[in-house]
């Protein structure tokens, strides 16, 4: 549907500091300083930014997260039809990245009515511009599941997805993440990001066995993003290859073996079968 033209009111999804409050653009500024309502996913830590900056919340902040996302979707489409300007942000980042806002946007948008934003920083971004890892295709994936059945099937996607992965981590979470994917592909790159643009930022990069080792040492604190590299591609030929694979497994092969014995007969990298191999005996619930 396309948006209404002619009117004054305008849904604005403004990106917000992901922890150096310098990164406030004077556009994103303005907007929050002069919007008829600004929805946040916490009240209290946007109180926090408008005081830093200088701002008069002045009875403006609403809240929105996931649990009235829906319901609160149709106040803001009333708001924005009424000509108001009305503002989203999140805790820190943009709005809508793995945060509560994807659902009002699109409200908003089928309403026809004028959907905006003040971009700026993220942690997706930001993490990966520093990782030193491929930034031409990439695939942000979010929180990695906490159950042991759903991570071993977003662990076999990734065994075959050749883009750069993007995903958070609680710091709780972390040292037990890195050291099931250090399990399955030890030399594979990784980048992981700690506490980005704040005064104890850290980026620490190495294969996933390497990366894996530092950060069991000690107790890890901040918010935490983790860029992986992608699978290396499959050949020309791989559906003979995952047959001959599946046969080998089938009939009692390890994994190692397998992918040893079809590297060699096909000529094909190791990483690529023991990659196949692995995302078998995951799709198995081996």
């Amino acid at each position: 549907m396309r948006e209404r033209t002619g009117g004054p009111g305008e849904f604005v999804v403004v990106a917000t500091p992901i922890g150096n409050l310098g990164d406030l653009s004077p556009r994103a500024r303005s907007v929050l300083e002069s919007a008829n309502v600004v929805y946040c996913e916490d009240t209290r830590r946007t109180r926090v930014l408008f005081s830093a900056c200088g701002l008069s919340a002045r009875g403006r902040l609403r809240s929105l997260r996931e649990h009235n996302e829906a319901a609160e979707s149709v106040e803001v489409v009333e708001r924005v039809a009424n000509g108001e300007v009305v503002a989203l942000v999140s805790d820190a980042g943009t709005p809508g990245i793995s945060d509560p806002g994807r659902r009002v946007v699109a409200a908003v948008a089928e309403a026809g009515l004028r959907v905006t934003t003040t971009p700026g920083p993220s942690a997706v971004v930001a993490a990966l511009s520093v990782s030193g890892l491929d930034t031409d295709r990439f695939v942000m994936e979010g929180f990695v599941p906490r159950r042991s059945g759903d991570r071993r099937a977003r662990y076999a996607q990734w065994s075959l997805e050749p883009r750069t992965i993007v995903f958070y981590e609680s710091p709780q979470r972390l040292v037990a993440t890195l050291g099931e994917l250090a399990a399955l592909w030890p030399d594979r790159r990784v980048s992981v990001v700690r506490e980005l643009t704040k005064l104890h930022e850290e980026v620490v990069r190495g294969d996933l066995a390497q990366v894996a080792t530092h950060w069991a040492e000690g107790a890890v604190r901040g918010e935490i993003v983790v860029v992986l590299e992608g699978a290396a591609p499959v050949p020309t030929g791989a559906p003979v290859i995952r047959a001959e694979l599946e046969r080998r497994l089938g009939a009692g092969e390890s994994v190692r073996d397998a992918a040893n014995a079809v590297a060699e007969e096909f000529n094909v990298a190791h990483r690529v079968a023991y990659d196949v191999a692995l995302a078998i005996r995951s799709e198995r619930g081996v």
